[in-house]
Formats: C-alpha cells, sequence, structure tokens
C-alpha cells in the first residue's frame, strides 16, 4: 500500500480522497493555487504545497509544478481526481518514468478511451453497440456536411478530445452545419487545446444511462450497475441518481453483460465510467468513457455499499479484486443534486463570499462538500459547490427525503441552483421516471414549471 498521496485537485473531490486516504492509513498532501490557501482540503491534508497563482493553467494543471511538489514531499502515488488532469494520458506517463503511481488506467487505456474517436474506434472492436458517425475526424465544414448526409439529421458534433458538453452542436438542418462546426471547433480548442470534431446521429429523446466499472490488474472486472444521469443542463449534469427508473432488470443485465465482456477486450484496469444514449425503445448506444472517478459516483457507493475512492486506491496499489460479480447486490435508491454556485435559472456562474450556510443532515443525507461559512467561492474554477445525496429503502422515499434536505439547505451571500432542484423534483414526469436530456429545457418552457421555479427562488432563503 502506499505511504503517502499526494492529491492533484481542489474542493469536495480532494476532501473526498483525503477522507480515503486517512481510513486507509495513508498520509496525504494537498496541493493548492495562491487562491485556494485556505481551502478545507488543505486544512485536512497533513502536508499541502503552494503549486501558483490561481489560473488552473499555472496551477492544477502545471505538471512540472505538480511533480516537483510530489517529489520534495516524498509521495508515491498520485491521485488526479476528476477534471484537470485526471484523464491526461501523457500526465499518467510522466508519473509513471518519475517511478510515482498514478490512480487510475495505465496510460495507454487513458490514451485509447479519452479521445472520443479513438473511444469509438476501441468501442466499435469490442462490441459496444454504436450510433451512426464518422469513422474518424473530420477536419473541415464540408467533410462535416458530407457525413452529416449520409448520416441523417439530426446530428451532433463533438470535440473529440472534448467532455463536459464543451464542443458539441446539435445540427438539425444542412445550412447550419457549417457555422456550428466553426463554433464547436473554437469551444473545443479553447477549452481542450484540441479542436478536433467528429459527426455522429443525434437521439432525440435520450436517455443518459452510465455503467461503473471496476478492474483490478489481474483481469478481473465487475460492474457495479447503472447510473441515471439524464437531467442535465448544457450537456452537463444536474441530477443523477442509482438505479436508473428507466431500465427494467432485464436491461440491466444485458447492460452489464456487453460492458464486461468490452472491458475485458479492452484490457481495462481501475475505476471507469461507460457512458450509454439509450432511446425511447431500451436501445442503448455507446457515447464515451470517463478514466476515472466520477462526480455522481457517491450514489453507486449507497446502492452497493463499495467506497470507491478507496477501491480505486487500492486497486492502483496493485491488489487483486475482493469480490466478484455476484457478490455485488442492489440495495435500496439514492439520488444526488449538485449544487452549483449559479443562478437557478440562467444558470450563470455566481461567484462571491457565502456569508451563512448550514448544511442538511439526518439519515440517509449525505453531503460531500468543501464550502463553510466565510468561504469563497472563486472564479477561476468550476461551479461545483456540494453534492447532496440521499438514499432510502426505494426511491419515493429517497425523493422525499431529497425534498426535506433541500428545504434546510442555507447557502446565502451567493446564488445557487438549490431552488431549481427543489422545482425539478416536484415535476411530474421527474416523480414518474420518465425523462430524458431535454428535462431541464421543458421545465424552462412550461407555464407550470416556470411558476413553480420562480416561487422556489422566492421561498429558498
Amino acid at each position: 500500500m502506499f505511504k503517502k498521496v499526494l492529491i492533484a485537485n481542489r474542493g469536495e473531490i480532494a476532501l473526498r480522497i483525503i477522507r480515503a486516504c486517512r481510513e486507509l492509513g495513508i498520509s496525504t498532501v494537498a496541493v493548492h493555487s495562491t487562491a485556494d490557501a485556505n481551502a478545507l482540503h488543505v486544512r485536512f491534508a497533513d502536508e499541502s504545497v503552494c503549486i501558483g497563482p490561481p489560473p488552473s493553467k499555472e496551477s492544477y494543471l502545471n505538471v512540472p509544478a505538480l511533480l516537483s511538489a510530489a517529489e520534495i514531499t516524498r509521495a508515491d502515488a498520485i491521485h488526479p481526481g476528476y477534471g484537470f488532469l485526471s484523464e491526461n494520458a501523457e500526465f499518467a506517463e510522466v508519473c509513471k518514468n518519475c517511478r510515482i503511481a498514478f490512480i487510475g488506467p495505465n496510460p495507454r487505456v487513458i490514451r485509447m478511451m479519452g479521445n472520443k474517436v479513438r473511444a469509438r474506434d476501441a468501442a466499435r472492436e469490442a462490441g459496444l453497440p454504436l450510433l451512426p458517425g464518422s469513422p474518424g475526424v473530420v477536419k473541415t465544414p464540408a467533410e462535416a456536411e458530407e457525413w452529416a448526409a449520409k448520416i441523417g439529421f439530426p446530428i451532433i458534433l463533438k470535440a473529440a478530445a472534448g467532455g463536459g458538453g464543451r464542443g458539441m452542436k446539435i445540427v438539425r438542418e444542412p445550412r447550419a452545419v457549417a457555422q456550428a462546426f466553426s463554433t464547436a471547433t473554437a469551444e473545443a480548442l479553447a477549452a481542450f487545446g484540441n479542436g478536433d470534431m467528429y459527426v455522429e446521429r443525434y437521439v432525440e429523446k435520450p436517455r443518459h444511462i452510465e455503467i461503473q466499472i471496476v478492474a483490478d490488474e489481474h483481469g478481473n472486472v465487475v460492474h457495479l450497475f447503472e447510473r441515471e444521469c439524464s437531467v442535465q443542463r448544457r450537456h452537463q449534469k444536474l441530477i443523477e441518481e442509482s438505479p436508473s427508473p428507466g431500465v427494467s432488470p432485464e436491461l440491466r443485465a444485458e447492460m452489464g453483460r456487453v460492458s464486461l465482456e468490452a472491458m475485458r477486450k479492452i484490457g481495462y484496469t481501475n475505476l471507469g465510467t461507460i457512458e450509454y444514449l439509450m432511446d425511447e425503445k431500451g436501445r442503448f448506444y455507446f457515447m464515451e468513457m470517463n478514466t476515472r472517478v466520477q462526480v455522481e459516483h457517491p450514489v453507486t457507493e449507497q446502492v452497493t455499499g463499495i467506497d470507491l475512492v478507496r477501491t480505486q486506491i487500492r486497486l492502483a496499489a496493485g491488489e487483486p479484486l475482493w469480490f466478484t460479480q455476484d457478490d455485488v447486490k442492489l440495495q435500496g435508491a439514492a439520488i444526488e443534486c449538485r449544487v452549483n454556485a449559479e443562478d437557478p435559472i440562467t444558470f450563470a456562474p455566481w461567484p462571491g463570499k457565502i456569508t451563512a450556510y448550514s448544511a442538511p443532515g439526518g439519515l440517509g443525507v449525505r453531503i460531500d462538500s468543501a464550502a463553510y461559512e466565510n468561504y469563497v467561492v472563486l472564479p477561476h474554477y468550476d461551479s461545483l459547490l456540494a453534492k447532496l445525496i440521499t438514499f432510502a429503502e426505494d426511491r419515493p422515499t429517497a425523493l422525499a427525503r431529497m425534498r426535506r434536505a433541500l428545504g434546510e439547505y442555507v447557502v446565502q451571500g451567493i446564488r445557487t441552483n438549490i431552488p431549481f432542484h427543489r422545482a425539478a423534483l416536484e415535476e411530474d414526469a421527474f416523480i414518474r421516471g420518465e425523462y430524458d436530456t431535454r428535462f431541464v429545457e421543458r421545465l424552462h418552457a412550461s407555464e407550470t414549471g416556470s411558476q413553480r421555479l420562480k416561487k422556489a427562488v422566492e421561498e429558498t432563503p
């Protein structure tokens, strides 16, 4: 087992990793920008190192600074969390060359599955179902138009190196392809330093379903069932739950079987998530793979009882899996609401100082957060403030518990999307579990939904 882990991240995920390391008896090193000097992950780590000024590229994306911090603190492993360098194959390779363990898949797999075009090729060879799309990168608007004509509208343009909804554009008619291609390419270049795009058929009313994969370095692979992630704004998730109300036991077994077969063929190791689009007939198609721990991992932990971050660390240390597929049981229901520092109606980021903070509690309520009273939400980073998770014996009870917890959650001094969550959980489509990735769009468009949202804003302290 590792003796000391450096956490190349910030916020709630850095704090989550510190807790897992502490339970395993591992010392921790927090890195931070000058703006994060008073962050909770810095306070709770055993050691801390400042690695640069606030901009991410000069601190949390600064590979030489991170490796120097690992060297001077004698850390023998680095945990990248999610975002930042978590899916950067070059960073994983450099860690390996410096004889520092990278807590994640090996560089070969990250390189294969981290790039969306290469991932599609690997998925096809591994037998995963795919939507019609370009076989590789499309380099010009004209080439994109050609593939759109072959595939049929609507299509979606996607960044090959992308994620989180950046560099994605839905196109419904031929004359809009060129402009969408230029816009998506520019977004992808700014976000990832790579403007490569590919074309794929767009499913009109898809559900976003993902399968959690756990694999060791000895050929053992299991899945921990699915998560439903269809409530999104601008392709970024807001509410997740497990199990999915739209997946039958038979479909769950099939998605798990297909996913395991593919991961064995690919030779996947450590934690990973296969993301699928599912149409109204229950047909599912490979979308992408995230070669890291997911933001929404707590809902899987709640329904399986398996600590995913501790599992990551143990697998990276070379331990064989200590449980089989038959050992994994799906029990109860869990829901996660991402609480962001943003306007609840427009979703515009809302940095600033938190003047009052009171987190909810009680049976079946979990909150993963690095926020506190007088904490300053910085404009330099993601707006995620907290993840509020509820768990119960069934979905209706988990929903009731989430409504109660959201009503108790007090964050003042800035705006948050708590009112959005309160309104969303009252929508009939969500209560019935009959929703898709356009749920947020419909909520805003409907008179009832918009009135409910305005009322929630007025009632939230």
